[in-house]
């Protein structure tokens, strides 16, 4: 399953703070597409399925769906915060390879 850095799991939980929904859980999904076969999918969520995976990281639920575990094991979220822009991205061990954007890989 994936995990978060804290820098990540600080800037997620400021944005659930921001919604004003604190029973809110980050969803983090693989879906087929993307210009290398899958891209990656992060959204507010309030429902958990029985079969999701459910992790807490600093007070941060994070939920998957049991296809996606499977190609983000081993994964990490990060949060950055620069000069050349601000925003999250995912380190994934199971991509063999990605395209120029980092939305999308295979």
């Amino acid at each position: 399953m994936i995990t978060l850095t804290d820098t990540a799991a600080t800037k997620v939980k400021d944005l659930i703070e921001a919604e004003g929904e604190p029973n809110l859980a980050l969803r983090v999904a693989v879906r087929p597409g993307g210009c290398s076969g899958f891209s990656y999918e992060m959204f507010f969520d309030s429902d958990v399925a029985e079969d999701d995976n459910l992790v807490d990281y600093s007070g941060v639920r994070v939920v998957v769906d049991a296809s996606s575990a499977e190609l983000l094991e081993g994964a990490t979220l990060d949060y950055k915060d620069g000069l050349q822009g601000a925003g999250f991205a995912i380190e994934n061990p199971n991509a063999q390879r990605s395209c120029g954007c980092g939305k999308s890989f295979s």
